[in-house]
């Protein structure tokens, strides 16, 4: 039986085994998914070499550029996006693997907004900075919209919370919130952005899944703002990471 699964700490908001496991059942394919939540990514070979028939890896939080040291080689826009979620795992014989990191975040995200852009929407605010926030970037750089990062500390390029002006607000009429604020079951949390600015004219997007409204949406939708929530892009994900798996 094949193996796959997922790195991170924690796992309890995983979506992956679920999904995978369920397709697995209901395709008939001998393979199961399995969570490994590993409190350092020093234990990351251990997985690697403990399970022989692992065939792939799914990388959450917050693993996604701390395994890249770890890896034989990356697919070039991921080398350029500088965060990796899928990792095909090519046993090579003699205790020999080759490890090959993949980001389909960049698919899924593009994929499920794409449907949604205006022509009005030009600018981008990417809230967070970690690992999926540099997929996000990436992937509305190829759709053409120009973004810039919100941080919750001063950066060379980026903005911090504290310097969103009614005018920053107007221009950047795309909001995508790469951080894990509002995430079940800490739900009355959100972005510190200055909601009172948005309009209808604004599109919020959250990674998030879980809640299905989370509160950034709920404020954006107040203000009448269209919103979108992360679930239709981790089925892409998905999706391409078994497409990544079985090349």
């Amino acid at each position: 039986m094949d193996k796959y699964g997922l790195i991170g700490y924690p796992l309890k908001h995983s979506f992956s085994i679920g999904y995978f496991n369920e397709k697995f059942h209901s395709e008939g394919i001998d393979a199961e998914y399995v969570n490994f939540e590993i409190p350092s990514i020093e234990d990351f070979m251990e997985v690697v070499e403990e399970n022989p028939n692992l065939c792939g890896l799914n990388v959450t939080i917050p693993y996604k550029e701390q395994v890249i040291p770890f890896l034989n080689a990356l697919d070039p826009d991921t080398a350029k996006i500088g965060a990796v979620n899928v990792i095909k795992i090519i046993r090579q014989g003699k205790g020999k693997v080759k490890l090959i990191g993949y980001n389909s975040d960049i698919i899924g995200f593009t994929q499920s907004i794409q449907p949604l852009l205006l022509p009005s929407h030009k600018k981008a605010l990417i809230l967070g900075t970690g690992g999926a926030s540099k997929a996000v970037y990436h992937g509305l750089k190829n759709l053409g919209i120009e973004s810039v990062f919100v941080s919750r500390t001063h950066k060379p390029g980026m903005l911090t919370y504290e310097e969103l002006t009614p005018e920053i607000m107007a221009e950047h009429t795309v909001i995508v919130n790469c951080t894990p604020l509002g995430m079940y079951p800490k739900v009355d949390f959100c972005p510190d952005i200055p909601y009172e600015y948005l309009t209808p004219n604004h599109l919020l997007y959250d990674l998030l899944y879980n809640p299905n409204v989370t509160l950034f949406m709920k404020k954006g939708e107040e203000r009448g703002a269209i919103t979108k929530n992360g679930l239709e892009m981790l089925l892409l994900q998905a999706f391409a990471a078994w497409e990544i798996w079985n090349r």
